[in-house]
């Protein structure tokens, strides 16, 4: 199956089967990129920097796909978002903190 089919087919069970879970929470996932069976998305929304968003990447989405399309998706890793104000926060505070 090419790229653009293995996509289309993990969409539909996002779309059927865990979305719904997600958005009932107030969260949404997004597919970054599928490479090598290992499926990357980002979690955004009430998702986004959840203490429960582990959880529900490793049980819900990982859970869902690896049993409707095993052929496909092996492993779902979440890419986590932070703002570029927040990064460079992060740089100033530690080159500060260890220099």
């Amino acid at each position: 199956m090419d790229q653009t089919a293995a996509l289309k087919t993990i969409e539909t069970v996002l779309n059927e089967k865990v979305r719904p879970e997600i958005r009932a929470h107030g969260g949404e996932v997004e597919i970054d990129h599928l490479e090598d069976g290992v499926l990357y998305v980002k979690l955004s929304g009430a998702c986004a920097g959840c203490p429960s968003a582990d959880i529900t990447t490793e049980e819900l989405i990982k859970g869902t796909l690896v049993e409707e399309c095993p052929e496909l998706v092996r492993e779902v890793s979440a890419i986590q978002n932070i703002s570029d104000e927040l990064y460079e926060t992060a740089k100033r505070l530690l080159r500060d903190h260890h220099l």
